[in-house]
């Protein structure tokens, strides 16, 4: 970040020496700057520490200014006029650095050595899982993540939305979350499987298959106000559960139309080269795992 422009997000304190840890007056700083809104209403507030990493390089006599949500100035003290501060939080041996962004998560899961996937989505109920996340979002809080961009509920239906409003309230302390509700899938090809095909299990995503049925499913899931789509563009359903692809390249092609006439992007789970050139050809915004044969795609 070069010196005087504005930062993506909000900004952690973090005490590099002796540990990982957070010292007090590191505690002190993320709170305040996470919930700037309350202590800076009369003014800005100017953090000065000993140092500020910009994510590039570790400067000395830097000043972090916020006000509301947002950082207006990281750079030398010499290029703010301290008159214009609400106040001055005095941070000594201490270091301000970027918050972190966390690109993909799932903040309605835990680890499947803990729970595998099937239990979680089909035993847990929605307050349980609820819970849990709004714990996942203070640790990663106090971690230093700043915002989340989460890639389905596996489940849990448009809880993330809730709990994404809820932060953006004030009624629950964690990142920025960027949502998708739940994913959409090709019918047969997600889980919870492996049940007698007369037992209707709830999946862990939507299915949706053919131009009609897409477009439905888009419009519905839109209008529940996501920030982007997700999409399976592959998944463990092929001879020997092997990953193959999902959606026809027409199908692909309408769940971007659909999606991005409503200004919003679309997120593919995709691993295999055919999935990945789908998406790609379709106009997806992102390709999340993409760790089949890559080269082949280039």
């Amino acid at each position: 970040m070069p010196a005087g422009s504005l930062a993506p997000g909000l900004r952690m304190a973090r005490r590099l020496a002796g540990g990982n840890s957070l010292n007090r007056l590191a505690r002190i700083a993320l709170l305040l700057i996470v919930t700037a809104p309350a202590v800076a209403q009369d003014g800005a507030s100017l953090f000065r520490p000993a140092r500020v990493f910009d994510g590039e390089a570790m400067h000395t006599g830097w000043v972090v200014v916020v006000a509301g949500r947002e950082i207006t100035y990281a750079g030398p003290a010499r290029g703010f006029d301290e008159s214009e501060a609400g106040q001055v939080i005095e941070l000594p041996d201490s270091t301000l650095l970027p918050g972190l962004i966390e690109g993909h998560s799932h903040i309605l899961l835990h680890p499947y050595n803990e729970t595998p996937w099937n239990d979680q989505v089909l035993k847990e109920s929605e307050a349980e899982r609820v819970v849990r996340a709004v714990n996942h979002l203070r640790s990663s809080l106090d971690a230093g993540i700043t915002t989340m961009r989460d890639l389905g509920s596996e489940g849990a239906g448009y809880a993330d939305v809730g709990i994404r409003d809820a932060v953006n309230k004030g009624v629950i302390q964690g990142p920025r979350l960027l949502v998708s509700g739940k994913a959409i899938v090709a019918t047969g090809s997600y889980g919870p499987k492996g049940f007698h095909e007369g037992v209707d299990v709830p999946l862990g995503a939507e299915a949706a298959d053919g131009y009609d049925e897409l477009i439905r499913v888009l419009r519905s899931q839109i209008g529940r106000n996501i920030d982007f789509v997700k999409v399976y563009a592959d998944y463990r359903w092929g001879p020997n559960g092997s990953a193959q692809p999902s959606f026809t390249q027409d199908e692909f092609d309408t769940i971007v139309s659909v999606t991005k006439s409503s200004g919003r992007y679309v997120a593919a789970h995709a691993v295999t080269p055919e999935a990945m050139k789908r998406a790609i050809l379709a106009g997806v915004e992102t390709i999340e795992h993409g760790d089949g044969d890559r080269k082949s795609v280039v």
